[in-house]
């Protein structure tokens, strides 16, 4: 057995480099982490069984032999006198004894250590606690939030009632079983945690204190004039035969740069499928280093994605249809498409999609062009944070489960449009999904024909 749990502990110890995979970076991902734990408890509470079962054996025998010898050695000459008797001691020192010692030496925990080892290959691990700590120092930092009462994972209310009431929900949930159970309660919130100090990134970001501001609702550039112009309308794509029955619902999120959000782009079923296929898949979101070309990971995305081909699932090889026909835009030269999950704190600060001019070859093996528009799809609600911001022009868009947004990078020129530098705010309560499509330059030749100058 011991034998057995060695190897266990080996096999767990080298698959470990494979599973610690920055697992902070998705919530999608940690949902597994509460069912490990779970069944850990479950574990433990049967060690703890087993271990008062046998407890309970050694201390009736200690209670049953503090008897005995109590009478035994008030007079020894006259117990042992009775044959019984010294028969009896005999057997106690030859057999039962030994007996009580092999019970003593039973080990119980041997099942829970086990189960440790087997589950230890999907623990977090320093990394995790180390970027999980430093994510909730940034919400603090992003959110204006009050270090002492945040410490206590208290979230301020009014502006985040849900995510106060979903806490407060569980914890009276928690108390009203542990009361049956005959037992207390304290609200682990009720223990501060130590976060330490929060040291502002030292980066190129001019625009950090106007896309923080956006993540809190402040600074939006959304005027009544500007409102005036928005519309909501139904977008059959240019009497697309697919759409002509059912056609798309259009909002107008901004005028300029034109940003649109369509509604009930993606069903409940299709929302499931989506994130069934990535999640197995998903692995650390990274960025091109603008000087090496290299893709790497970096502080200021926090997110896991994957990516999904047509083949995949008929659900895929839909969707993508889908974007082709509400864009009017060829699909069969985009990228596939990239589904991505936010950890805690989950963030893509200020960024462009398309390539710039001091980066010419980002995109030069897809042989398809610039990225000329982006098509991100909400896959979820969130309950606070976690906003599309465009700090250039003081926009915030927020999800809505469901729900698509659209823009084009580029101008008809094939100039890129830089207003377009967009973020993802920090996620500050919730489980962030999105799925997006960035459509390429090649195949829109005569969908979005060239423009006259360089700004059109």
């Amino acid at each position: 057995m011991r034998q057995l749990q060695f190897f266990v502990y080996l096999v767990s110890l080298s698959c470990s480099w494979i599973t610690h995979a920055e697992i902070f970076t998705s919530i999608g991902q940690m949902t597994d982490l509460v069912y490990t734990e779970k069944e850990l408890v479950q574990s433990l509470k049967d060690y703890i069984k087993a271990e008062e079962s046998k407890l309970a054996a050694i201390k009736s025998w200690a209670n049953k032999l503090d008897d005995l010898t109590r009478v035994s050695t008030s007079d020894p000459e006259g117990y042992l006198a009775h044959p019984v008797n010294a028969y009896k001691l005999m057997k106690r020192l030859n057999t039962e004894w030994s007996e009580l010692e092999s019970l003593v030496l039973q080990n119980p925990s041997d099942g829970f250590i086990s189960n440790m080892s087997v589950h230890r290959q999907y623990f977090p691990d320093q990394d995790d606690e180390t970027g999980a700590a430093k994510a909730l120092m940034r919400l603090q930092d992003t959110y204006q939030l009050d270090s002492e009462a945040f410490s206590r994972g208290k979230l301020p209310d009014p502006n985040h009632d849900r995510a106060g009431g979903n806490l407060r929900y569980f914890e009276r949930l928690l108390t009203k079983q542990l009361h049956e159970m005959n037992q207390t309660y304290q609200p682990p919130s009720e223990e501060p945690i130590q976060l330490g100090t929060y040291v502002r990134p030292k980066d190129h970001l001019p625009e950090r204190e106007i896309y923080e501001a956006l993540c809190r609702g402040e600074g939006l550039q959304m005027n009544e004039a500007r409102r005036s112009r928005l519309y909501c309308r139904y977008q059959d794509g240019n009497r697309n035969p697919r759409l002509l029955l059912k056609p798309m619902m259009e909002e107008d999120e901004w005028d300029s740069p034109r940003i649109v959000r369509y509604l009930n782009v993606l069903s409940e079923e299709e929302i499931g499928k989506i994130k069934e296929l990535a999640k197995p898949r998903l692995s650390r979101a990274t960025v091109r280093d603008p000087k090496t070309g290299v893709l790497t990971t970096a502080n200021y995305r926090v997110s896991k994605s994957a990516w999904l081909e047509a083949d995949d699932d008929p659900v895929i090889d839909r969707v993508n249809q889908r974007i082709e026909d509400i864009t009017g835009l060829a699909v069969d030269t985009a990228e596939l498409l990239q589904v991505a999950n936010y950890g805690v704190g989950g963030q893509y600060e200020p960024h462009f999609d398309f390539s710039r001019k001091d980066e010419p070859d980002a995109f030069k093996r897809l042989g398809t062009g610039n990225r000329v528009a982006t098509f991100l799809n909400y896959m979820s609600d969130v309950e606070a944070g976690g906003a599309t911001v465009f700090p250039d022009f003081g926009a915030a868009i927020w999800p809505r489960k469901g729900t698509a947004v659209f823009w084009y990078n580029l101008y008809r020129s094939g100039e890129g449009d830089y207003r377009t530098r967009h973020a993802a705010c920090p996620v500050l309560v919730g489980s962030k999904w999105v799925s997006n499509k960035w459509i390429h330059e090649r195949g829109q030749e005569f969908r979005r024909p060239c423009g006259l100058t360089e700004v059109d």
